[in-house]
């Protein structure tokens, strides 16, 4: 069992999994990279953490707050990264000189292709360690940072699925969070929880077919159940089946936005319209208050990029994908293509599904 870890990230998840698992009897550090945001952790020595009735709560220990990445690396047996996906190659960039043989890092989420990404960053960077990286198909909490020094854990999810790079690891990575976390559980292989990842079908496209009525009432409508019309709902069904038929591709059965509904929240419909408007967890939230949200700077290239990357590797049309993908950048005025995780960034274009498959399962390179 693991007990000491390392937090890299002190945001809204960052502090609220680092109390919890100091609450828990871990030996927690914390990593950020703008030192002044966690030097109040530092002088009262840790983080306050409320939940509701039952829940996680108390003051959570805080061994270490820095934001020397030799250090924060130095002090763990499992480096858990909580962070946009969008960080994770330069977070990746900036551990591979410190770590060391046997330690464990593990993306909250990896979104997809997370792990695949680390794993070639930290070699690209001469890192020949024996570094096991795995990721979460989700994030285990919602939470929010309720002030410098102070968190609060809304909902613990009770499984989520996670993979380790290879799947031949994933029993010794479940083995040492087990005492704190036997809420995850085997997530087949990164693959799977990558192209499982239903954030990349309901996000972008939802924020971008609502962009008007998001920049009109900075987000004061209620997302899903306002956002998602008959129409809106014709797109996402497209997006999911092209998602679902790239999985297809690499040999996975993926499961449709339809069955995840059913499987996360007991709710079913006639079709997604329908199964959405029956999600009475979705009645109350917000939309996003700007554009200039992780729904699309975050899930579009680090999501809807490497599914249709894949997919066109793999000689599957994911026209539905490649629209989201261009309008986001058209309001962003930024090339998702060019900064997202491509099969060529990640050097698969030569890959066969088999090659593929092989290395996601054993870790060998044919």
């Amino acid at each position: 069992m693991a007990e000491k870890y390392t937090v890299i990230g002190a945001g809204h998840g960052g502090k609220a999994m680092a109390a919890h698992l100091s609450i828990m009897g871990a030996d927690v550090a914390i990593w950020n990279r703008t030192f002044d945001h966690i030097s109040i952790l530092k002088k009262r020595g840790g983080i306050e953490l409320e939940s509701p009735e039952g829940g996680p709560h108390g003051f959570g220990k805080i061994n270490l707050a820095t934001s020397d990445m030799a250090e924060a690396i130095n002090h763990a047996q499992v480096i858990m990264v909580v962070l946009p996906s969008s960080a994770h190659a330069e977070i990746a960039k900036a551990a591979a000189p410190y770590l060391k043989d046997g330690q464990i890092v593990i993306l909250h989420p990896g979104r997809t292709l997370g792990a695949l990404e680390f794993a070639k960053t930290i070699r690209d960077q001469g890192c020949t360690a024996d570094v096991t990286v795995a990721e979460a198909e989700t994030f285990i909490y919602a939470s929010r940072s309720d002030g410098p020094a102070q968190a609060r854990i809304f909902r613990i999810k009770e499984a989520v699925p996670l993979a380790a790079l290879p799947s031949t690891r994933n029993e010794r990575v479940l083995e040492a969070i087990s005492h704190a976390y036997p809420q995850f559980i085997d997530g087949i292989d990164v693959l799977h929880t990558g192209l499982n990842n239903m954030g990349a079908i309901f996000h972008p496209a939802l924020t971008l077919l609502n962009a008007g009525w998001i920049e009109h009432t900075h987000g004061d409508y209620q997302f899903y159940i306002d956002g998602v019309t008959p129409s809106v709902a014709r797109v996402l069904e497209v997006l999911d089946r092209e998602r679902v038929t790239v999985a297809s591709s690499v040999g996975i059965r993926a499961r449709t936005s339809l069955e995840w509904l059913k499987l996360a929240y007991d709710t079913v419909g006639e079709d997604l319209h329908e199964a959405v408007q029956n999600q009475p967890g979705y009645y109350g939230i917000k939309a996003p208050p700007t554009l200039n949200h992780r729904y699309l700077f975050e899930d579009v290239p680090m999501s809807m990029v490497p599914m249709a990357s894949l997919g066109m590797r793999y000689g599957v049309s994911v026209r539905g994908m490649e629209s989201i993908i261009r309008l986001g950048s058209i309001i962003h005025r930024t090339d998702y293509w060019r900064r997202g995780r491509t099969v060529e960034k990640l050097g698969l274009e030569q890959w066969s599904v088999s090659e593929l498959t092989r290395f996601v399962q054993e870790g060998v390179i044919e």
